[in-house]
């Protein structure tokens, strides 16, 4: 058994002595958008990732560091009140330790949130973007060494990363609610600083529209699993050379500070409607 199993056993191990919890869908909360786990989850509890035996530790201002289980509109979720990044230090093993995790806690679903820097012309501070699908070449694969054969097949496909299901079911929940939803492709970095502007313009005949510093190496990491995956970005600002001022983190939890009640509202009824679909897709 590889080291890299052994120590998701031992955090699963951890994490069920606190809660027996099986979430049906697992939700990461990027920058400024955790407060929906403080809002939003019913009959919680809260596990700091400190807690847990060799799980890493957020370090982000703005990122709580700790799983909320409950529930969503009566679906059983797990939350992830901020993440860990690769910029931060960590092994990309660890960066996607979480995704991996949750889809041990029994997760069918992987629903990726994040804030990011606008490249498309026609996207603005505060729009919203259904990830259709992603470009990771920039940062190492986490697949990268031996295959954990407990988790996945060692060449998995990503021709449906982020699922067309899922897809279609969360633009469904934004048009019942009026919120407008864009649609385009996420673009991973390492971070921590931000893109220049002649990288914003590589990025965008490379055909992204947005870009950041997470979400795309969980999304592989949870397919390789056998998790569907669904993601929602918030532009938090239009990326260097679009943008005419300095671009700061300050500026991103602003934004999506400010974006936050219509996040919650776009989370919750999809998170039910997910739930629906999934149940739909089951019984077929």
């Amino acid at each position: 058994m590889s080291e890299i199993y052994e120590k998701l056993e031992k955090a699963y191990n951890a994490v069920r002595s606190r809660t027996d919890l099986v979430p049906e869908i697992a939700l990461v909360l990027g920058s400024g958008l955790g407060a929906f786990a403080d809002e939003r989850v019913d009959n919680a509890v809260s596990v700091p990732y400190s807690e847990i035996e060799g799980f890493p530790t957020s370090t982000v201002p703005g990122h709580k560091g700790r799983f909320v289980f409950g529930t969503v509109g009566g679906v059983k979720v797990a939350v992830m009140q901020g993440r860990v990044h690769y910029y931060e230090g960590y092994s990309m093993t660890d960066v996607v330790m979480p995704a991996r995790l949750l889809s041990m806690l029994g997760a069918k679903v992987l629903f990726l949130t994040n804030a990011s820097g606008g490249i498309n012309p026609d996207f603005g501070a505060g729009d919203f973007m259904l990830i259709r699908d992603h470009i990771a070449s920039f940062v190492p694969n986490p697949l990268i060494g031996a295959n954990i054969e407990q988790l996945g097949t060692r060449f998995p496909d990503m021709s449906n990363v982020y699922d067309n299901g899922l897809c279609d079911v969360i633009k469904k929940s934004a048009a019942e609610l009026g919120v407008e939803l864009k649609e385009g492709v996420y673009a991973q970095l390492t971070g921590p600083s931000f893109e220049t502007p002649a990288e914003i313009r590589m990025l965008g005949k490379l055909g992204a529209d947005a870009v950041g510093m997470s979400t795309a190496v969980e999304a592989i990491a949870a397919r390789h699993c056998g998790m569907l995956v669904c993601g929602i970005s918030c532009v938090a600002n239009q990326a260097a050379g679009i943008s005419k001022t300095p671009l700061t983190h300050d500026e991103v939890q602003e934004t999506a500070n400010q974006a936050a009640p219509r996040f919650k509202a776009l989370i919750s009824e999809a998170v039910e409607d997910i739930s629906d679909y999934i149940s739909t897709v089951q019984h077929v």
